[in-house]
């Protein structure tokens, strides 16, 4: 079954929702260098962070200078994973002893990718725009995503424009190991439709992988 993760929260009654309507994810974003109504302060993605329960994963969304710094963040905000953006692999690679797992966000045609995969536990293939950012709420080629999964031994988390509507079809043509979404639930941006974020757990959740 196909994983979900919830991204960008801004509020406790949010990601209570999320955590209610079965989500295995939150991603909690701060310290990033792009514009986004997502973003929150290192102390208060530890605050929520903490409210999180068992079994329910958190997600530091960051994008850090270097290695270093992504190692304090990590070591301030505690999450169980850290999603890196940004950064080459060699920092990625770098962090293969932090107090969490590591993601790295890719773009579907990075020429880094094998480097990426050998250096990440898990890379987030995302529409990245000229920052270096996520989030752009655009698909990208899924075709080239699906290879993505099929060639590299390594989780590969679909992101970019999912919504309740397409987040079936985007896991049936990919099958990857998790779906990401942020303003694709959401009601304005960083509050999300508690609605909305329930039916695309259940469609994502549900959504059969084509042979």
């Amino acid at each position: 079954m196909t994983r979900v993760k919830v991204c960008g929260f801004t509020r406790e009654v949010d990601l209570a929702a999320a955590v209610a309507a079965g989500v295995d994810a939150v991603g909690l974003i701060a310290g990033v260098t792009v514009e986004t109504p997502r973003e929150i302060g290192l102390a208060d993605a530890s605050r929520l962070a903490a409210t999180v329960p068992p079994l329910v994963s958190t997600v530091l969304v960051t994008m850090p200078d270097d290695a270093g710094e992504a190692r304090r963040r990590i070591e301030r905000v505690r999450p169980d994973a850290v999603q890196l953006h940004g950064l080459d692999p060699a920092d990625v690679a770098a962090l293969a002893d932090a107090p969490a797992d590591v993601i790295a966000a890719v773009d579907p045609t990075d020429p880094d990718l094998d480097a990426y995969a050998g250096a990440a536990d898990a890379l987030l293939v995302d529409s990245i725009d000229d920052a270096g950012g996520g989030g752009t709420g655009e698909t990208h080629d899924w075709e080239r995503t699906r290879e993505i999964v099929t060639s590299l031994d390594v989780p590969v988390i679909l992101a970019g424009g999912l919504t309740p509507e397409n987040v079936a079809t985007a896991v049936e043509r990919v099958d990857p190991f998790a779906v990401d979404v942020a303003s694709g639930v959401e009601r304005e941006g960083g509050v999300k439709d508690h609605d909305a974020v329930g039916r695309f757990v259940e469609r994502a959740t549900r959504a059969r992988i084509a042979p």
